[in-house]
């Protein structure tokens, strides 16, 4: 199909990313995603059958691509649990106009990395929440060790994965003590480092707002050891706002979207693991290409159908949040990627 007019919302924003679940499983259990008390032993997670296939994510890939995507991050539940992934990863690789990227807990990065990149992966984001070994316990509830995801991280820059995004979910009372130990220990490793503040993602990890750690804070916790400037953003609407060391010793960032709302310039779009498309991290519904798909729409109906659903886009749930929002039932994090 060839490149069609770009997608404007009904907030004049434009199309140009889409996250796609591949699995709604994951191997972590952490606090402010998938509680061990919600998603416990015997939790009813997707069967295979209702997965969208390889094939039907590369031909909905297409279509995006052909509508203004530029870039497709792949998430979970954990992507790596996804058997095959690096197969998923060359189709994708294989559509012009498109950056690969994935985010991970990093438990199994070291031993995948290599075919990862060997696939077309681009860049990897890995979620790193403390490096106290207790601290990381308390919060994925799993097992996996701190030095696991350092090594997945190490084997990820081994393969040319770089620049390598560290990412810190803040938690009053759980993991704010590591907001320092964090900055120094990526200091001029050449990866970046960005806090995002804790946030009411889904209904089940019983957010609070006097559990948010301001961006503001972790930038004058930083600061007061290691002096920041501001950067410019690399792209429009890039959601983390960018600081560098001083000293030049590299950047950091930090992703606000609870004390400082960035949905006037959200580009984003969510394909859920089975197929659902969502408008937004806090949608409450979404429509169903998976069933058109299997129902032997052809491509211009599929097409015509995510330009419907782009078009009517008025989301700005950060910008409304405690004013409009309380109650809401929201999909789950780990059901359409954070």
């Amino acid at each position: 199909m060839s490149t069609l007019p770009p997608l404007l919302d009904a907030r004049g924003r434009a199309l140009r990313d889409l996250r796609i679940s591949v699995t709604d499983r994951c191997n972590f259990r952490c606090v402010y995603c998938m509680p061990k008390t919600v998603f416990g032993r015997g939790y009813p997670f997707l069967p295979r059958a209702e997965l969208l296939s390889f094939e039907e994510i590369a031909r909905l890939a297409r279509l995006f691509a052909a509508r203004g995507v530029k870039k497709i991050r792949l998430t979970g539940g954990e992507p790596l649990l996804r058997n095959g992934i690096e197969r998923l990863i060359e189709l994708l690789a294989a559509i012009p106009g498109l950056e690969i990227a994935l985010t991970t807990n990093g438990a199994l990065l070291a031993q995948k990395a290599a075919a990862l990149a060997a696939a077309g992966l681009k860049r990897v984001t890995v979620s790193l929440d403390a490096l106290d070994e207790a601290v990381f316990a308390r919060i994925n509830e799993a097992g996996c060790s701190v030095a696991r995801v350092l090594d997945g991280i190490e084997a990820a820059a081994a393969a040319g994965l770089s620049p390598i995004k560290i990412n810190c979910v803040v938690k009053r009372g759980m993991n704010e003590s590591e907001i320092v130990p964090l900055a120094r220990h990526f200091r001029g490793s050449g990866h970046i480092l960005r806090f995002i503040e804790y946030m009411d993602a889904g209904s089940a990890n019983g957010w609070r707002l006097d559990e948010v750690v301001p961006s503001a804070e972790v930038l004058r916790r930083i600061g007061e050891h290691f002096p920041l400037e501001p950067l410019e953003p690399n792209y429009p609407g890039e959601v983390a706002q960018r600081w560098r060391y001083r000293d030049g010793a590299g950047e950091l960032g930090v992703i606000s979207s609870v004390t400082r709302a960035f949905c006037d310039a959200c580009t984003r779009l969510r394909l859920s693991t089975e197929g659902r498309l969502y408008t937004c991290l806090f949608a409450s519904e979404g429509f169903d290409l998976r069933a058109l798909m299997r129902s032997g729409a052809s491509d211009e109906a599929l097409d015509a159908a995510l330009a419907q659903v782009w078009a009517a886009r008025q989301d700005r749930y950060s910008q409304l949040r405690l004013q409009a929002t309380p109650g809401l039932k929201k999909i789950e994090m780990h059901y359409i990627g954070g």
